[in-house]
């Protein structure tokens, strides 16, 4: 039952954690943030009414709906009273539990809880918030915020890993669609063969192993938005479909027998220049243009140094609180090993780090020897070649230089401040002083994110 629940909802857009008893559900509400809470009343443990009034407890504002085949007018007047938000009695639709959360939903949105997307716990377990002090990304967000009601096409442009997803999300979040279900689709994990089926659906009998009819991303995000994840990865033939559904604003269901309408806010997402691609011929360039209404490029992390630290412990705080273990700190070499790395992988490649160090750093104080740190193709260069390009690509001071020659030169000799100290022909105590002179820079200042 938890299976089905799960992947029906999932097939709306919704984002779906399960717990097979009352007692691990209360226990993952306590540490993450979620928007519903739907829940059988009979289970082994704790019950139902019982997982009610401990959500209450936690965050009274979360709405529940409340499941059962045992129900009676009592059982369901008493769940009300103590909370729920709805009750549905056993059996039921498919159909009808998405109505339900849909219609819970829109009622919780609507409800003046302040900004959309604002979790009062401050949870950071979910990963969808867009975490930066970074002007000219702050400065994105806020110019994103007033561009999302429109219904126009978005394209964002980054690297693998800088959070294209997650700044789509802050669009559907901030739009008067936030109500509505929010569907993605991954161009390139999904074959050529089923992608078309996957986006525009298909009715029972259109093809081998079609026992039922299907709908499809379209259909699933009406009236909210869809995402096209990768979509220089599309095929051209497909291309040319979508091009007709943005166009009349309706699908056609393989094997179906007529046009369906659809209401969707499309954005789009690609890490290779689709420009480029659309010289190249491998992209239609009437769909380019449709998609491309409103260009967005998020910049890579190594252009958002100040985003480095801030994310570290973004991370720090989220995977110590997953592992149940109290929050490491990071080694003055380790914070500054951390500054300087390019980062090719981004913030994702900063996440899985970060993940790695806490595990093994064991809450205490994580060390360059629970860092894993992919070598680039500098790996055999000079660190002070390497850290003077990077001084001159970012035109820093001279004081900016001379961190990030030390830094770099840490993070190539893995956090070895005797070998650091002779390659670059000073004293370890004179390492030490500027590590500390420099963990008290960081260490100053108020940081924000750009999504509360």
């Amino acid at each position: 039952m938890r299976m089905v629940l799960s992947e029906s909802l999932e097939s709306c857009g919704y984002t779906v954690v399960t717990s097979e008893n009352g007692a691990d559900a209360l226990e993952k509400f306590q540490e993450d943030a979620f928007d519903v809470v739907v829940t059988d009343m009979k289970m082994p443990g704790i019950n139902g009414m019982e997982v009610l009034r401990g959500v209450k407890k936690i965050s009274f504002e979360i709405p529940v709906v409340v499941m059962t085949a045992y129900g009676t007018v009592n059982t369901a007047v008493e769940a009300m009273k103590e909370g729920a938000e709805d009750f549905i009695m056993k059996p039921f639709s498919m159909d009808h539990l998405e109505a339900v959360v849909r219609k819970v939903m829109a009622k919780k949105d609507g409800g003046g809880r302040g900004e959309p997307g604002h979790d009062p716990r401050g949870s950071l377990s979910r990963g969808k918030t867009f975490v930066t002090q970074d002007k000219p990304m702050l400065t994105l967000l806020e110019f994103l915020k007033g561009v999302s009601r429109s219904k126009s096409g978005i394209l964002i442009q980054g690297e693998s890993g800088t959070g294209k997803e997650l700044i789509a999300r802050h669009i559907h979040r901030y739009s008067d669609r936030v109500h509505m279900p929010f569907v993605g689709v991954n161009c390139a994990a999904i074959p050529h063969n089923l992608l078309e089926s996957e986006m525009f659906g298909h009715e029972r009998g259109a093809f081998t192993g079609a026992s039922r009819r299907r709908l499809g991303k379209f259909e699933l995000a009406s009236g909210g938005t869809l995402l096209l994840d990768e979509i220089s990865e599309m095929d051209m033939q497909l291309q040319a479909k979508l091009l007709r559904v943005i166009q009349e604003s309706e699908v056609d269901r393989l094997g179906g027998g007529g046009p369906v309408p659809v209401d969707v806010r499309i954005i789009a997402t690609t890490n290779t220049d689709l420009r480029k691609c659309v010289e190249e011929k491998k992209f239609r360039v009437d769909l380019y243009y449709r998609l491309n209404v409103i260009p967005v490029k998020i910049p890579p992390l190594r252009e958002r140094n100040g985003d480095i630290a801030l994310l570290g412990e973004y991370f720090l705080e989220k995977y110590s609180r997953l592992g149940k273990a109290a929050k490491p700190t990071l080694s003055e070499e380790v914070a500054c090993m951390l500054e300087v790395h390019r980062w090719p992988g981004n913030v994702r490649e900063l996440e899985n780090v970060i993940e790695r160090a806490v595990l093994l750093s064991g809450g205490g104080t994580i060390l360059p020897e629970h860092l894993y740190l992919e070598n680039e193709d500098e790996e055999n260069r000079q660190p002070a070649e390497a850290a003077l390009e990077l001084v001159a690509s970012q035109g820093t001071t001279l004081r900016e230089m001379e961190k990030n020659l030390i830094c770099k030169t840490l993070e190539r000799e893995k956090g070895n401040r005797t070998r650091a100290s002779e390659i670059l022909g000073v004293s370890v105590r004179t390492i030490r002083n500027k590590l500390n002179e420099y963990k008290s820079e960081t260490g100053g200042g108020n940081q924000e994110s750009g999504v509360r």
